[in-house]
């Protein structure tokens, strides 16, 4: 088993008196000695270099992560696999962005804590212990018969959804740190060595499309992917209305630029938790599984804050969501999928689990 280590925090400025908010500090993960001795050993005798591909990238990234002292990595060693799902509703959904209504965020939540959404199936395959956080359900959430013993519910609740952020901030900076360090302390009671995120919330993807805008320039109506419709998601009409909408809360909160602003102005509670668990599973040398368009979001706040956590996430999948495919693109880093998949909960991020175990079966002695 792998040993943690918790290195010193340090501490982000805030404005306006706000309490400050501490961040893990988080090592680089950069070594060319230890990729030159990867090459060396993931080569197939009698090819050229090369024949594996992008595999070749992964396996690198995985061993710099596990590589914490001066011996030689021996091997990859995965260690109780942790799958987190944080939920949390936004004020935004009341503008008509999502094409569902906001009581299914509560719903979706339900089934997971009662072993039937598509998580369920894919953690109990693939060996990962599952847990939801509620950050901000709009409703209270109660566990309900068997699955409450085996789907375990953490009430990290910031408040009962965000504001309406076409009206004013959809959390003050106080909230946002305090959901950047409840997603931390979630992480830091957790075991293990590899952390996949996922996320529920109606309204999600209008915080993810417009902290993609805000935080990196992409155009607010390329984020929000205007021009191409998802299947079964918003018509055309209805596209239109939540791009008018975004452009409002865009306008209003324009002077949130930096990482912090922009998420206590345009995000929400699960983002902010997923940020805050990004950044602690980072600073404990934890491999980190990104899941879709809305934990991408996570990431670039992550990253803004602390931009060694990069070496710590691999991304899983391209979501569907156009805004996904820019905000990769802006990240620097290329997906080890692409099914088009839109359902959240961290399903994608553990379909991509295989590629990791191939990986540590490339550099078994």
């Amino acid at each position: 088993m792998l040993i943690r280590h918790h290195p010193a925090e340090t501490v982000a400025p805030t404005e306006g008196g706000a309490t400050a908010l501490k961040l893990p500090a988080i090592e680089a993960t950069t070594d060319t000695v230890l990729d030159a001795a990867l090459n060396s050993r993931i080569q197939p005798e009698g090819y050229s270099q090369h024949v594996l591909g992008r595999l070749e990238d992964l396996v690198r990234q995985l061993a710099r992560v596990q590589s914490a002292g001066p011996l030689p990595l021996d091997q990859l060693v995965f260690d109780s696999p942790q799958v987190l799902v944080f939920a949390a509703d936004h004020g935004i959904a009341d503008e008509g962005v999502s094409a569902v209504p906001q009581e299914a965020t509560r719903e979706r939540v339900q089934q997971i804590l009662q072993g039937r959404a598509p998580i369920n199936t894919l953690a109990k395959t693939m060996g990962f212990e599952l847990t939801v956080v509620d950050a901000g359900v709009a409703s209270h959430v109660v566990e309900t018969g068997a699955a409450a013993s085996t789907v375990p519910l953490l009430v990290r609740k910031i408040g009962y959804g965000t504001r309406n952020m076409v009206l004013g901030p959809a959390m003050s900076l106080a909230q946002a740190i305090s959901a950047l360090q409840a997603g931390m302390d979630v992480v830091r009671h957790l075991p293990g060595n590899v952390l996949a995120l996922g996320d529920v919330g109606v309204g999600n993807t209008s915080c993810a499309a417009l902290l993609l805008s805000r935080l990196c320039g992409v155009p607010l109506a390329d984020a929000c992917g205007r021009d191409h419709p998802i299947p079964g998601g918003l018509d055309s009409t209805q596209l239109q209305n939540k791009l008018e909408k975004l452009f409002a809360a865009a306008s209003r909160h324009r002077k949130a630029v930096k990482p912090l602003d922009a998420l206590a102005a345009l995000g929400g509670f699960e983002i902010a938790m997923m940020a805050g668990a990004m950044l602690q599973a980072a600073s404990e040398r934890r491999v980190v599984l990104v899941d879709g368009f809305v934990a991408g979001a996570a990431a670039l706040v992550a990253r803004g804050l602390s931009p060694a956590v990069a070496d710590y996430l691999v991304f899983a999948h391209r979501a569907i969501d156009p805004g996904h495919r820019l905000m990769l693109i802006h990240l620097q880093v290329q997906p080890l999928m692409d099914l088009e998949l839109s359902v959240g909960q961290g399903v994608g991020a553990l379909m991509a689990w295989p590629m990791l175990q191939t990986a540590q079966a490339l550099l078994k002695p």
